[in-house]
């Protein structure tokens, strides 16, 4: 009498482990998309803000170009932009 109350406590913890581990083995796979989507918006943002900081810069050449030569800002940016493309080119043959 004794042993089955020992086993039916038994399978009853084991089954309570079953459950615990079902539970958490979901809640680490539903963190790990969770994590997957965070790093996925993260570089993202990272993209979005290097490509802000990229634009803040030609502006802020484009001032400079404009205040030095007098001349038109929209002119002085694709001057600009076309600087920093061949600049990206020659790193890029660098780079081979």
């Amino acid at each position: 009498m004794e042993q089955l109350q020992l086993l039916g406590g038994f399978k009853q913890k084991f089954e309570q482990f079953v459950e615990l581990y079902q539970s958490l083995k979901s809640e680490n796979k539903s963190l790990k998309e969770e994590n997957i989507r965070l790093k996925n918006a993260l570089s993202a943002k990272e993209s979005e803000l290097e490509q802000t900081k990229k634009q803040q810069e030609l502006n802020q050449m484009a001032g400079i170009f404009t205040a030095a030569n007098g001349g038109n800002k929209l002119e002085a940016k694709n001057k600009i932009a076309r600087l920093v493309r061949e600049i990206d080119n020659c790193i890029a043959l660098l780079n081979r």
